[in-house]
């Protein structure tokens, strides 16, 4: 009797711990997948120009999803002298991507009172892009021109989002350099893109842009990271440790 206690005993707890499982399963499965969603990262720029000064703001909200990665992009430039106002732009774009490859791309930049819809698919071997200009097939590793992590550092096309023109690029680095945010001293990795326009891309030991720079006939802009919500640290704080 004692030995046929204790097997039924067994048989209890086992049917207990299997009983248990299955509302634990049922529990995660019940969740879905924002049981395991992650933080976004957004990314604040300040914007400067080597001429001007300060003009405006760039923002880049990076969104994991469940088959990819979904960037949005926000920007507002402004250009005043003597309190008048020079230049102004507006853009917001949105980027879909699975892996390191683009599958989507829309984008509406407004320049003054001229708007410009520039929007992108992946089909087959090719990115398909649709612009004023028309319609032009790029390679499938095209990347549009804004830095929002490391994976630019496999393009060899670039496309510009606010006219939908492409560029084959050239990417060279890295370069070890500090660069100075907010104050504070920040080890990074430069790498310049070489294309019909020049980028220079500074990152930081988590591959995050911290600075980057664009050439135009008018000048140098320089994006400076000002926040980094989603890993907790603001410009000042970027340093090194």
């Amino acid at each position: 009797m004692t030995e046929g206690n204790a097997i039924l005993r067994r048989r209890r707890a086992a049917v207990s711990l299997f009983a248990a499982i299955v509302v634990v399963i049922a529990l995660v499965a019940a969740a879905g997948p924002a049981a395991f969603a992650t933080t976004p990262l957004q990314l604040t720029y300040r914007v400067t120009h080597s001429v001007y000064g300060n003009i405006g703001t760039y923002i880049n909200t990076v969104q994991p999803t469940a088959s990819g990665t979904t960037v949005l992009t926000r920007a507002h430039f402004e250009v005043k002298m003597l309190g008048l106002r020079l230049y102004n732009e507006d853009a917001e774009r949105t980027e879909h991507w699975q892996g390191n490859r683009l599958i989507s791309f829309q984008g509406v930049t407004s320049k003054g009172d001229t708007s410009t819809v520039v929007k992108g698919e992946a089909r087959g071997n090719g990115f398909v892009i649709t612009s004023p200009q028309g319609t032009v097939t790029a390679p499938a590793t095209v990347h549009p021109a804004n830095p929002w992590s490391s994976n630019f550092l496999g393009a060899d096309a670039m496309m510009r989002p606010d006219s939908g023109r492409v560029e084959r690029v050239r990417v060279g680095g890295p370069e070890e350099a500090v660069v100075t945010i907010d104050g504070s001293p920040v080890r990074t990795e430069k790498y310049d893109v070489d294309g019909a326009t020049r980028y220079t891309v500074w990152l930081d030991g988590r591959g995050v842009p911290v600075m980057f720079v664009v050439g135009d006939d008018s000048g140098k802009v320089t994006f400076t990271l000002a926040h980094c919500g989603g890993c907790g640290l603001a410009g000042a704080q970027l340093g090194m440790r």
